[in-house]
């Protein structure tokens, strides 16, 4: 073994054992609060929604149930309304914090890694190959100006638009 690794402290098949072990444990432990969890649901249902009895009522107090019922279904939907909106809220204000705490962070910069000398550099002592102006290189570009057509005055240029074979002129000559 290396420096860098040290010698486990457990063999692999005690690091195996103790591994089931704790697999088990999470098991029982999710099995017990997926039942505490059913449990309460159902007490809160309980609570909440005590069972109907339909038997002996009449045709206006069923009605009258029903709508009772319906109004405290619309005051659970404006509750549940509210509740969305709020947590939208929250979220979008989560992700603007998140957003301007990364703006303050900056980003991150790469760690840079060591360019080392070739081994014939190094051997004949001779120095890198200066860095050689790129700008100098590069090709200049001329931007064509867009040749615009003059504007001229359309009433000047109206006899020489005028179609037909100047019907202006004999429509001019005629009055």
């Amino acid at each position: 073994m290396s420096e860098g690794q040290k010698k486990s402290k457990y063999s692999a098949t005690r690091r195996l054992l103790l591994k089931g072990k704790l697999l088990r444990k999470a098991e029982a432990l999710l099995i017990v609060e997926q039942t505490t969890k059913a449990a309460e649901r159902e007490a809160k249902l309980k609570e909440n929604c005590p069972p109907l009895k339909l038997s002996g009522l009449t045709v206006e107090d069923l009605q009258a149930l029903l709508k009772t019922m319906h109004k405290q279904i619309d005051v659970l939907d404006e509750d549940r309304y509210d509740h969305e909106v709020k947590v939208a809220k929250n979220e979008n204000e989560i992700q603007v914090l998140t957003h301007k705490v990364r703006e303050l962070k900056g980003t991150k910069r790469p760690n840079l890694k060591r360019v080392k000398k070739t081994g014939d550099l190094v051997l004949s002592g001779a120095k890198l190959p200066a860095k050689s102006d790129f700008k100098v290189a590069l090709k200049t570009v001329k931007k064509d100006e867009e040749k615009k057509e003059e504007v001229t005055d359309w009433r000047k240029n109206v006899e020489a638009m005028s179609g037909m074979d100047g019907r202006k002129k004999m429509f001019t000559a005629a009055q």
